[in-house]
């Protein structure tokens, strides 16, 4: 028979493991603290769907819709649209220091910004696509990157970047609101 106090001790490594592992598990969000308050953000988000329209031997790409998306460090955004050339009024909002902390550790935490600009190729047989381009200066650090939506490239799309585009299309749905 197990005597009670080895139960205890060996029960006690499992418990301390539970309270670790627990939280991590049951929240799976980037934590806040990856963000300081020091540090400076600033992101432009542009979406364009494009039309390819061919004339033989060349191909002319059109704009049908341009939306850009600006989030100043202060939470301050502005938001555009074009659609045929036509701008549509600005949209002005703000995002709570929340919601601009968790851009900032989702940027980081990813490292985003450490990742390398490749080059996403459109496929020769799509000619109505959107293409996507966001340009994020994190504490004077610069990275802009280019890319077609999945359907029209043979490329592997990093999930990073398109974790980092549902966040931006999350806040331009709620400015649209």
């Amino acid at each position: 028979m197990v005597k009670p106090i080895i139960l205890a001790v060996g029960a006690i490594p499992v418990i301390v493991a539970l309270l670790i592992s627990i939280p991590l598990i049951t929240k799976p969000d980037i934590p806040f603290s990856a963000a300081n308050p020091d540090d400076t953000i600033r992101i432009e988000y542009t979406k364009h769907q494009l039309k390819k329209t061919s004339f033989g031997e060349t191909d002319d790409v059109k704009s049908l819709k341009t939306e850009i998306l600006l989030i100043k460090n202060n939470g301050e955004i502005e938001y555009s649209v074009t659609k045929e050339g036509y701008p549509q009024p600005q949209l002005k909002s703000e995002l709570s220091e929340k919601q601009i902390r968790k851009l900032t550790a989702l940027i980081k935490e990813t490292g985003f910004i450490e990742f390398p600009s490749e080059s996403f190729p459109v496929k020769n047989d799509v000619s109505d696509y959107q293409k996507s381009n966001v340009k994020i200066i994190l504490n004077g650090q610069i990275k802009q990157i280019h890319w077609p939506e999945k359907n029209a490239t043979e490329k592997f799309i990093p999930p990073i970047i398109t974790m980092v585009e549902s966040q931006l299309d999350q806040i331009i749905e709620q400015i649209r609101e």
